[in-house]
């Protein structure tokens, strides 16, 4: 054995396929979660009791149950109750909705994290209850989250490597199997932690970038 990067050269088109579908887990992943976690935010914020309860109890097994586990149910159990899904459906829905359960807390604790203050005077103003969220809540409650969105996508970034393990062709899985053929562990592990540095940094800037520019659209 020895430690040789010429691999890199022999498989470059498994590896940037790897790459896409790991994007494309990543990105399903996050929009589902975020869209599923404002509606989580917006109905316990505005729904009745036994809502929230239900809500809550839906947040609470999500986020104290491993991802991998969710991710079994899902793929292996679905089918005994009708829900059968290919490897790749099933892993942005497990990673989507294991990320819904942390959304909808931070969107929760951006909405009241926005002054009593400001939301009596838009009532004072005449804004109905809708006018007063879209308007006056969430600009703000966005600009606080952003720095724990961008962390929470992140961290979905890196789950996306736990997918190899229902067969989701992404990179983990198709660095695992070059490294497992060339007995070239140490040189596809590094490929691997190279690729989520260079995704984890561009992610990393953007979310600065987007800080910064909310924080102006508020502050005028």
């Amino acid at each position: 054995m020895r430690f040789n990067m010429d691999i890199v050269s022999h498989y470059w088109p498994d590896i940037i396929h790897g790459f896409m579908i790991t994007l494309a887990s990543w990105g399903g992943a996050v929009v589902l979660g975020l869209a599923v976690g404002f509606l989580i935010a917006v109905l316990q914020l505005f729904g009745g009791r036994w809502v929230r309860a239900v809500l809550r109890v839906y947040i609470e097994v999500l986020r104290t149950t491993p991802f991998l586990i969710q991710l079994f149910i899902l793929y292996y159990g679905g089918p005994s109750i009708g829900i059968e899904l290919s490897a790749m459906t099933a892993g942005i829905v497990a990673l989507g909705l294991y990320g819904s359960a942390y959304f909808a807390e931070c969107f929760r604790s951006g909405f009241m994290s926005v002054p009593r203050g400001h939301i009596e005077a838009a009532q004072c103003l005449g804004f109905s209850r809708l006018a007063t969220v879209w308007r006056v809540q969430l600009p703000q409650m966005l600009v606080i989250i952003t720095p724990a969105l961008i962390n929470l996508i992140i961290i979905l970034s890196k789950e996306t490597a736990v997918l190899s393990v229902v067969t989701v062709p992404e990179l983990t899985a198709v660095l695992t199997q070059i490294g497992t053929e060339q007995f070239s562990y140490v040189e596809t592990t590094l490929i691997l932690c190279v690729c989520y540095l260079l995704l984890i940094g561009v992610t990393e800037r953007l979310g600065r970038w987007a800080e910064v520019r909310m924080s102006r659209f508020l502050v005028r």
